[in-house]
């Protein structure tokens, strides 16, 4: 294997009271337990813990959110809102799984077909 495949496959953390502002892109996996504004871009699956909160726009392969998003969220497979989550605006899935007690604020639109995981130019 590559050093650069080796490397995609280590998964990223953000740690409960670490803050960031800017945007983050990366080919792996991805989980968030601090805040971050600005925009997350990955192929790999975000995961959003519990504490965690994002002001901005997630794109990504597969998600599963805990905590708090406030912005736009696409996801080309499977979004799973676990109960804890909060998510206030936008959401374009493949497939989407709700637990019990997610709050969801917004729109949402489902696709059978892949979504396209590339930003949108402001």
């Amino acid at each position: 294997m590559r050093q650069q495949e080796q490397e995609a496959k280590l998964p990223n953390n953000i740690q409960t009271g670490t803050k960031i502002t800017g945007n983050i892109e990366t080919t792996g996996d991805f989980r968030i337990d601090g805040n971050i504004a600005g925009n997350v871009n990955s192929k790999g699956k975000v995961v959003i813990g519990a504490q965690g909160f994002i002001k901005g726009e997630v794109i990504c392969t597969n998600a599963e959110i805990s905590g708090t998003l406030e912005g736009k969220i696409v996801v080309s497979e499977l979004l799973s809102l676990k109960s804890t989550s909060k998510i206030t605006g936008e959401i374009k899935i493949g497939k989407l799984s709700i637990e019990p007690g997610a709050f969801f604020s917004g729109t949402c639109s489902m696709s059978n077909q892949s979504v396209t995981i590339t930003p949108e130019k402001k």
